[in-house]
């Protein structure tokens, strides 16, 4: 059974942890209602500043949501995290017709966008969650648990800062002030600098180590490692140097990047199945977000990586032709563009009527985990699943055999931080002061990911190019594209890149680089004066 560390406090526990109502859609937080229980729960305060990553509310997949107004499963921090940074891109479209969708695929958003209103919400009550947590506990409480809890207070400041700009910014539970991005990125800096001496040794672990979870010092030195790599980005000043840094920090602690695969499943896959955080693959991860089919289920975690992506024609293990995902879930939503499928087919000659295994045996690559059979490659029609490769990447098997414990909500952990990401971070951050070439050692980290995926390596050194390309093949559908082509000058503004639907049209289009931020959204301009909308959006 994983740690449940994890979460697991009962509904009354969590709503008593706050000693309020649900938590409201931005950082200012609601009069406490006298007819509720004021005193605090810093047991259930503590687990829900982890929860709001894994979870949509205290009930369960079916239960409450944290955010007025917004179905929990939708607005779950995964589920959001993908659709803003995957289907905006030339690795993700969606055929569903729900609100925002079309936005996203086709880079058309505004500020009355439903599902970022959802993303910036989450966000927001997560750091709500967090700011009550330390003005609670103040100097007084456990030195580990607040550092913990100002790594995932600046995680999320972290990722509001990526996606919105200039943002609402307070450490208290007042009304926030709107701080510029560069403010913003000086204080995530600070923070996660002052909270990594408290916090948990860097350290790989699996689901039976009782801090498997936990925010650890690798966790803070990957995230700055990541917040230093896009700094150029953020503040017009590049930090490299920083960026390598951090990542080797991480590099040179204990993580091991998975690289034995068990039975029919490749050591790749083992990182995305439901038992990741029981067997080798869990340490690969610098910080994984838990789940469990039993105690944590919600339609906006890792279910939705796996059902949005498969329907009941697709099949991932080459043992059992009849299943699917491993699941009862197959919603057949997301599928790839063919812009991701070329970078594992340069030729254009990925192979039709083909499983996931036999496309990932045609590729020459573990990682090429897509289904031709029934599919076209292109997307000419954006409302029918069959058009674009349908992706296994995520499922709900494992890698045993052993039957899941949940029809419908998987075990499979996110890992939101992972060893390979340093190893990309340190090789890139390094060829950006080498003349655009990986250093010897920069190499050979890019070699051992593609070892790990026994695809071909090479002995002279990759390209600024190479790894942007790099970057898609191991991390497709984890939730980070948006930030690397942003990085690369490829999304918005005047480039030659172009990708099916890019913009609205079918063979691309360029959009405006201020759709590189998203838009504030429209009902917090509205009831905080303290804001001012983003350039490009009315």
């Amino acid at each position: 059974m994983k740690n449940i560390f994890k979460y697991t406090l009962p509904a009354a526990a969590l709503a008593l942890a706050l000693g309020m109502t649900s938590c409201t859609k931005d950082l200012d937080v609601d009069p406490i209602d006298p007819n509720l229980s004021t005193e605090m729960n810093l047991d259930g305060l503590y687990l829900k500043c982890y929860a709001n990553l894994a979870l949509p509310g205290n009930g369960g997949a079916n239960g409450d949501s944290d955010i007025d107004g917004y179905d929990g499963g939708t607005a779950g921090f995964i589920r959001q995290l993908f659709n803003s940074n995957e289907l905006p891109t030339d690795e993700s479209i969606c055929c569903w017709g729900d609100p925002g969708i079309a936005g996203f695929n086709f880079n058309q958003y505004d500020a009355s966008h439903p599902m970022m209103h959802m993303y910036y919400y989450r966000l927001t009550t997560g750091i709500n969650y967090c700011n009550s947590y330390i003005n609670e506990v103040g100097e007084s409480g456990d030195a580990t648990r607040v550092a913990e809890v100002r790594f995932l207070r600046a995680l999320q400041y972290y990722m509001l800062m990526d996606a919105f700009g200039n943002i609402p910014f307070t450490t208290t539970l007042e009304k926030p002030n709107q701080i510029s991005r560069q403010e913003a990125y000086n204080w995530i800096e600070s923070e996660l600098l002052a909270a990594e001496p408290n916090l948990i040794d860097a350290k790989a672990m699996k689901s039976t180590d009782k801090d498997y979870g936990r925010a650890t010092k690798g966790a803070a030195w990957m995230l700055l490692a990541r917040l230093y790599l896009n700094a150029e980005v953020y503040t017009g000043t590049p930090q490299w140097d920083k960026a390598a840094q951090y990542a080797k920090k991480v590099i040179d602690a204990n993580y091991q990047l998975n690289t034995v695969g068990t039975g029919v499943w490749t050591a790749y896959q083992m990182l995305f199945m439901a038992d990741n955080g029981e067997t080798n693959a869990a340490l690969e991860a610098v910080f994984p977000i838990l789940q469990d089919g039993s105690n944590t289920t919600s339609w906006g975690g890792t279910l939705f990586c796996i059902a949005s992506c498969f329907d009941k024609a697709m099949h991932a293990n080459p043992s059992d032709a009849a299943a699917t995902n491993n699941t009862d879930q197959a919603w057949g939503g997301n599928r790839a563009r063919p812009e991701l499928i070329q970078k594992f087919f340069p030729l254009n000659n990925a192979p039709e009527d083909a499983q996931s295994y036999d496309m990932a045996a045609a590729a020459n690559d573990d990682r090429a985990l897509f289904c031709s059979a029934g599919h076209t490659l292109d997307v000419e029609k954006v409302t029918e699943f069959s058009n674009g490769y349908g992706v296994a990447k995520w499922t709900n098997f494992t890698s045993t055999g052993a039957a899941a414990k949940n029809a419908s909500f998987p075990d499979t952990d996110f890992f939101l931080f992972r060893l390979a990401e340093a190893y990309l971070t340190y090789a890139e951050a390094t060829a950006r002061t080498n003349g655009g070439k990986t250093t010897t050692e920069g190499t050979g980290y890019i070699n051992d990911i593609r070892s790990r995926a026994n695809a071909s390596t090479r002995n002279d050194s990759y390209t600024l190019n190479d790894i942007i390309d790099e970057w898609a093949r191991e991390f497709y559908y984890e939730g980070r594209r948006r930030v690397d082509l942003i990085r690369f000058g490829l999304y918005g503004g005047n480039n030659d890149y172009k990708w099916q639907w890019k913009g609205g049209a079918y063979n691309g289009t360029n959009f405006s680089k201020d759709m590189n931020i998203y838009a504030i959204p429209s009902n917090e301009i509205a009831t905080n004066s303290n804001l001012q909308q983003n350039n490009g959006y009315k």
